[in-house]
């Protein structure tokens, strides 16, 4: 598919779910479905989703041990293992894991290619790709924080941990409310990651809608919520009450609340939709790979292949009692004579 085909496809796509929720809301006043059944059968499909595709790909066989690792293996006692990098044992894997989950370990290393052709010919460089490493570190980290920070929402009393998340998240106050760095980092990190897709010819070529839709998606989500905080300012007190309400069962439909936190909202319920048929699903993927949760100690245990079944066998020694005879009148050796 053309790059600009994908591109197209994925803008309308979250334009159109823009217009629904401000239609619906703000012509239509279909309230209680914006704000209590498309949410509540968003968080199902979400939950119902992630556990089945979990538990799919962990019922998945692993034939055969392919973890990825770099660094000395265990081998001779003289020779310096790497017991992080190239684990043999469940600590080694763990920690390994953690450094992967927490801080990109492999994207960290990642690597580009930029191929030209020159009039002396064709030229190969490798380089390193840490920007592409620091945005994905910052958008996570960033989602993360402003996760956390929404418990406010609908936790009472707020956890004692969230008020210093804010002190720390908000150290820049620039007027009133108080500038949260988070909603401008994730903003950069999220840009980078969109525009990469558009400049690097070899990521533009094989980018698809399910690409460029989920970035979109969550810039939508942002700049709405950065709306909803700093510009078109909704009445907070009722936000929380409704949100509250959402979390007890006891939904009620809002009434004093604008289209632009139906709009916010609905963005949220389309992505928690959307998160299991996805690539998004690498948030729990990463911890079933069985390149990421295995240990390479294939010289210390063996590896049984789950798929096996019973094969009827034929060994030499009952292939030579079989045949003895003619072998030895055709004269070809025998390990036993009788």
């Amino acid at each position: 598919m053309n790059f600009i085909a994908a591109l197209l496809i994925s803008v309308a796509a979250v334009a159109a779910l823009v217009l629904i929720p401000w239609i619906g809301v703000g012509v239509l006043d279909l309230r209680v479905l914006f704000g209590v059944v498309i949410p509540y059968a968003a968080i199902l499909t979400f939950f119902a989703g992630f556990i089945i595709k979990v538990v799919k790909w962990g019922r998945s066989a692993v034939p055969f041990k392919i973890p990825t690792t770099c660094g000395q293996q265990k081998s001779l006692p003289w020779i310096k293992h790497n017991w992080v990098e190239n684990p043999t044992t469940t600590l080694g894997v763990v920690v390994r894991m953690f450094f992967e989950v927490c801080t990109f370990r492999s994207l960290f290393r990642n690597t580009e290619i930029d191929y030209r052709i020159t009039p002396k010919g064709p030229i190969i460089r490798y380089g390193s790709e840490k920007f592409l490493w620091v945005a994905a570190l910052i958008f996570h980290y960033c989602f993360l924080v402003i996760f956390i920070r929404h418990f406010r929402l609908f936790l009472d009393p707020v956890p004692f941990f969230i008020p210093w998340i804010e002190t720390v998240d908000g150290w820049l106050e620039v007027g009133m409310p108080e500038l949260y760095m988070s909603g401008l980092l994730i903003l950069a990190g999220l840009g980078w990651l969109f525009v990469r897709r558009l400049i690097i010819p070899q990521i533009r070529y094989i980018s698809l809608p399910a690409d460029y839709f989920p970035l979109l998606l969550i810039m939508g989500i942002v700049l709405t919520g950065i709306l909803m905080r700093y510009f078109l300012r909704e009445d907070v007190v009722g936000v929380k009450e409704f949100i509250v309400s959402l979390f007890s069962l006891s939904p009620k439909a809002p009434t004093n609340i604008g289209s632009i936190f139906f709009i916010h909202l609905f963005l949220v319920s389309v992505l928690l939709a959307y998160f299991p048929v996805s690539k998004l699903m690498h948030m729990g993927g990463v911890f079933l790979s069985p390149t990421r949760n295995l240990a390479n100690d294939s010289r210390i245990r063996r590896h049984i292949n789950p798929w096996n079944y019973p094969v009827k066998v034929h060994t030499y020694d009952h292939y030579e009692d079989e045949f003895r005879e003619r072998m030895i009148e055709a004269g070809l050796p025998v390990e036993k004579e009788s």
